[in-house]
């Protein structure tokens, strides 16, 4: 795969549920909506995608579901990373021998390595695939963020770890890895709502949640601002803030799963425990919002 495939505007997927097992029959009409919308890939079992309550059976077949519905059109770029080597080695070889195009790599939480570790970590992971891996830094979730010095080792090393998703909340964090890598290597924001600064910053796109319900929306502005046309893009941006904000007013991805809900674009909002279903305060909340959104 052409690694340029990994600009643009990527969903980070949910998972579809319906008592207790994955319905994919929803995510066969989500994965649909998406590639009608013009996104330019998928990311199923990331984050989003509750990739931690999942069996392997499950994982796997939601990125095997994934790729036959895509069928080609657009990357799939498969969420196999995991705080166990072992874990992460397998779960990649199975999704790169089922037809992922790309991979992405959470760094390890909970156990909490050094950058030393991380750096052992990846490079276990690059040598058992020769197809572009994604690096995802999410300290907030993680404990530990995967540092510039680090990215920049492994990239010169391995030259199939070829992004970054950055989601540590710091533009700062997205210049100092533009200015350690060549232009060739693509970050890409992993909050929508830092996005357009992200981008004028030196990043190619973004990783979304709200591209799940607003596909065309995040296209529109990641085409935008890449193309140099921030006073366009930041109308959008605005416009959408306050939305990009209000989706994370519960754990994600319960906010958007409701919305889909709300919407009936997923017959269910369930989410696996340990998250549980928005309080009825914001239940409501978001019940309203949807009302507001024009699908």
């Amino acid at each position: 795969m052409d690694k340029k495939l990994l600009q643009g505007a990527h969903t980070a997927l949910i998972t579809p549920m319906k008592d207790g097992s994955v319905s994919y029959t929803d995510l066969e009409c989500l994965v649909n909506a998406q590639l009608s919308s013009g996104i330019s890939g998928v990311v199923p079992c990331g984050t989003t995608g509750e990739s931690p309550t999942l069996s392997e059976d499950e994982h796997l077949q939601v990125i095997k579901s994934t790729i036959e519905i895509v069928d080609k059109k657009i990357p799939v770029i498969a969420g196999t990373g995991a705080n166990s080597t072992q874990e992460a080695l397998e779960l990649t070889q199975k999704a790169d021998a089922i037809g992922a195009d790309a991979f992405l790599l959470v760094a390890p939480y909970y156990n909490k390595p050094s950058q030393d570790g991380l750096f052992a970590h990846f490079s276990k992971l690059a040598e058992c695939t020769e197809k572009p891996i994604v690096l995802y830094s999410i300290p907030s979730r993680c404990g530990i963020e995967i540092s510039t010095s680090t990215v920049a080792r492994l990239y010169e090393k391995y030259p199939n770890i070829c992004a970054l998703k950055e989601a540590g909340g710091r533009s700062a964090k997205v210049s100092e890895t533009a200015c350690a890598v060549d232009q060739d290597f693509i970050i890409l924001s992993g909050d929508d709502g830092l996005t357009l600064p992200f981008i004028a910053c030196g990043a190619k796109g973004v990783i979304s949640v709200a591209s799940n319900i607003i596909p065309e929306t995040v296209s529109n502005l990641v085409k935008l601002a890449i193309d140099g046309n921030f006073t366009e893009a930041q109308k959008i941006h605005l416009e959408n803030f306050q939305f990009f904000s209000d989706i994370f007013i519960e754990p994600n991805p319960v906010p958007i799963k409701t919305l889909l809900h709300c919407k009936e674009m997923i017959q269910s909002a369930e989410v696996r425990l340990p998250l549980t279903p928005p309080s009825e305060q914001n239940l409501k909340f978001l019940q309203e919002m949807a009302k507001k959104l024009n699908i």
